[in-house]
């Protein structure tokens, strides 16, 4: 029954190389299959944290390691997490040099003030023996100097079913790149990651569209509400229509089924239930 989805961003034909398409096509195979493995063993909540701590791991991601720099010339990042079991989410918002901001949001779930933003997430990763580690790499900054503009699409998460069928998500995500210190992402909030015990939802794409429209919290009130999985997702979706909402969504319903849907082209993501495993094209 254990089932996962992670999603690394979206890819653009136009602006990336084959190379590098390829690469993320095998670094999502690799991470999904071995977020399974350890979901055999391990419940929903641990696997998204073990599966995104990965992707921040991984330099092709924007989050964690690799991610997008600010217009002040400093990295901040967020990352969430959610039980669907307990309902309690938790989350970092504009942390600095963390390795692995999921990882500190994990430990705020037991903390009664569970979400923190800026100085307060830094100082709080500091005492609970997160050490200081710098994100940057080599390209981050040659295009920050060069002041090129990012795409602001990259993210990562993971929506995780476990075998006693509980369901847990986990967001984590460096930013669109060039914006105002201070800026608050989707990714810690229950706008781009959401879950319950009917359905987890994880978000990537423009952070203020994904906000505007609620999705992560649409698609699980709908379908907590009766509607299929698929069926919560057009209807939320539709609704982006109206603004031209860039989003791109991976979820996973208590029954097993597995979904995702973005609204341009296109969304880098892998998924695995111990048999099948699909990959972006």
């Amino acid at each position: 029954m254990a089932k996962i989805i992670i999603h690394g961003g979206f890819f653009s034909e136009s602006s990336t190389n084959l190379e590098t398409k390829i690469a993320k096509q095998e670094a999502l195979l690799r991470i999904v299959k071995d977020s399974y493995e350890y979901l055999t063993s391990h419940s929903a909540l641990e696997t998204v944290v073990y599966a995104v701590s990965l992707l921040e791991d991984d330099e092709l991601f924007n989050a964690g390691i690799g991610s997008q720099i600010q217009n002040d010339g400093k990295i901040r990042m967020s990352a969430a997490i959610m039980d669907g079991t307990s309902l309690k989410m938790s989350g970092v918002i504009n942390i600095e040099k963390v390795k692995n901001p999921i990882q500190v949001a994990e430990v705020l779930l037991n903390v009664d003030d569970r979400v923190l933003g800026g100085k307060g997430a830094t100082s709080f990763a500091r005492k609970h023996g997160f050490e200081p580690f710098s994100t940057e790499i080599p390209q981050r900054r040659a295009e920050y100097e060069a002041k090129l503009e990012a795409t602001g699409i990259g993210t990562v998460g993971c929506v995780a079913l476990d075998s006693n069928r509980k369901i847990a998500v986990a967001t984590s995500t460096g930013g669109k790149g060039f914006e105002i210190p201070g800026r608050i992402s989707d990714s810690a909030t229950v706008a781009g990651n959401y879950a319950n015990e009917f359905c987890g939802v994880s978000l990537t794409g423009i952070g203020e569209d994904i906000v505007s429209g609620a999705v992560a919290t649409k698609i699980v009130t709908r379908v907590t509400d009766g509607f299929t999985l698929e069926a919560a997702f057009e209807k939320t979706f539709n609704e982006l229509k109206h603004f031209d909402g860039f989003a791109g969504a991976i979820a996973i319903d208590r029954e097993g089924t597995i979904f995702h849907m973005d609204s341009h082209p296109s969304m880098v993501y892998a998924s695995f239930d111990g048999e099948k495993a699909e990959v972006f094209k």
